[in-house]
């Protein structure tokens, strides 16, 4: 495995220099996860869920020249602030999880191919389609973190 995909590896499951993905979600009251803080825009079910959403939009591009992605944006949000029934949230979390595997199998199968460009799309790559669920991930991880600490549920 390239040194490149390591750390592209690295990245997506660690988060290296911020908290990781697992850590924002995990030991979350199930109680808070649908509420939206004053001033603020979504709940933390709604921020999971667009995570979810995007990478696994981002994962069948990568691998599917034939899928089609929702419409934007409301295809990306959900709009209950809660999730319908209780083991939602978990299965969203798994989701996650399991499509970022998935992704992650890709780059280690594609190797030095993962700078080709796609033949469908406008020119993405596996390579740009990792840094794009990294960063992506990232900038809501912190936003679940601050939902989290203004609802008074992180340490």
């Amino acid at each position: 495995m390239s040194f490149v995909i390591k750390e592209l590896e690295e990245l997506l499951l660690h988060g290296n220099a911020h908290a990781s993905f697992e850590k924002a979600v995990g030991g979350v009251d199930p109680g808070l996860v649908g509420k939206v803080p004053e001033g603020l825009p979504y709940s933390i079910w709604q921020l999971v869920e667009h995570i979810r959403v995007v990478q696994w939009d981002i994962l069948e591009f990568s691998r599917n020249p034939k899928h089609v992605s929702p419409d934007w944006p409301e295809g990306y949000w959900p709009k209950e602030k809660a999730p319908a029934h209780a083991g939602d949230f978990k299965k969203s979390v798994d989701k996650v999880i399991a499509d970022r595997k998935a992704f992650i199998g890709l780059l280690r199968e594609s190797g030095e191919g993962i700078y080709t460009p796609f033949a469908h799309g406008d020119g993405q790559s596996l390579f740009r389609e990792a840094l794009l669920i990294a960063d992506h991930t990232s900038y809501h991880t912190g936003e679940i973190i601050i939902l989290r600490r203004l609802l008074k549920d992180w340490e």
